[in-house]
């Protein structure tokens, strides 16, 4: 009696340290892999435009299961701050970079780095001069220059008075739109550009500039305004002329600002990026170059000429203001 005793509660100890122990493994976490980490670096903290890129670049780091960190200089024309702030990116080891830059030339050393430490760079919006650049996503630029010539023919005719707000000298989105419209408004003889300008990126000179070019040229027929600041500088400064309509405007990008000017007929047509896609496939194309898949060496992301008659079609309505089902 006490033998079979002694076994049954020997089996039940050893049944007990079983249970216990599988219980401690449960209760254990599962180790899980780390998550990729990739850093965002833009060309400025300000704007719709970069507020939508951020939007892309968030539901892609979503879909793919990774983290981000944004970084961006005050505002695009501060070259110095922006390779400080990929130095940073890169002291920090991430896992890649998705880099919109603010100069063709300049950033080209601080992305030879990172591509040395190993770390893979993916440029949006625009492009850097090195060959250590895994892929670059945005719109041809010069085309969108051809686009926008082309719409201001439509708006003024074959000849005409015109004048251009670019945004930095020498930048290479801003040299490649110039050459683009230029070209295409070269096939009108009798369309004279009378004065070019830059407003560095910045509102309130963009205002100052277009009041100076309405000075010295009254009879001024049209004005191409090269990105989005200066599209709203330009725009404000015709309304505020009284010369809405008069002087035809247009420009590029689609901020609020400048839609409710469209529809006010203050801008009269507006060349669109897809800057939800560029942020986006930034992203996505970063996740595909850190598995190894094979990813293009560019990606155009395209553009679109966006007026009063077109802008509510569904199309251009998915594009002017992107979501995600």
């Amino acid at each position: 009696m006490n033998l079979q005793l002694g076994r049954i509660l020997l089996v039940t100890l050893v049944a007990a340290v079983s249970l216990s122990s599988c219980t401690r493994q449960r209760e254990e976490p599962t180790p899980t892999e780390q998550k990729k980490h990739l850093e965002v670096v833009l060309r400025s903290q300000e704007g719709d435009y970069w507020k939508t890129v951020k939007m892309g670049a968030e539901v892609a780091a979503k879909e793919f299961d990774v983290t981000l960190d944004f970084r961006a200089p005050g505002d695009e024309a501060d070259v110095k701050g922006q390779i400080a702030l990929v130095e940073q990116s890169i002291s920090i080891r991430p896992d890649a970079i998705v880099l919109a830059a603010n100069d063709y030339n300049d950033l080209s050393d601080v992305v030879d780095q990172a591509a040395h430490a190993g770390i893979p760079v993916i440029t949006i919006d625009s492009a850097v001069n090195s060959k250590s650049i895994r892929s670059f996503i945005g719109a041809n630029n010069y085309e969108a220059g051809q686009l926008a010539g082309k719409q201001l023919v439509k708006l003024i005719g074959a000849s005409g008075d015109i004048a251009i707000v670019s945004f930095k000298q020498g930048e290479r989105n801003a040299e490649q739109r110039e050459q683009g419209l230029l070209e295409e408004i070269t096939k009108y003889p009798n369309i004279k550009v009378l004065d070019k300008v830059y407003s560095l990126t910045d509102r309130e000179l963009a205002g100052q500039l277009t009041w100076q070019i309405i000075q010295q040229f009254p009879q001024l027929d049209g004005i191409i305004a090269l990105n989005e600041i200066s599209s709203i500088g330009v725009a404000d400064e015709i309304q505020n002329l009284g010369l809405q309509g008069k002087v035809k405007i247009i420009t590029f990008d689609n901020t609020s600002d400048e839609l409710e000017l469209l529809q006010e007929g203050v801008i009269q047509s507006t060349i669109v990026q897809n800057p939800f896609s560029i942020g986006y496939l930034g992203v996505k194309n970063a996740v595909d170059a850190l598995k190894g898949r094979k990813i293009a060496n560019r990606v155009d992301t395209g553009f679109r000429a966006i007026d009063l008659d077109n802008m509510f079609w569904s199309d251009n309505q998915k594009l002017l203001f992107p979501f995600v089902k």
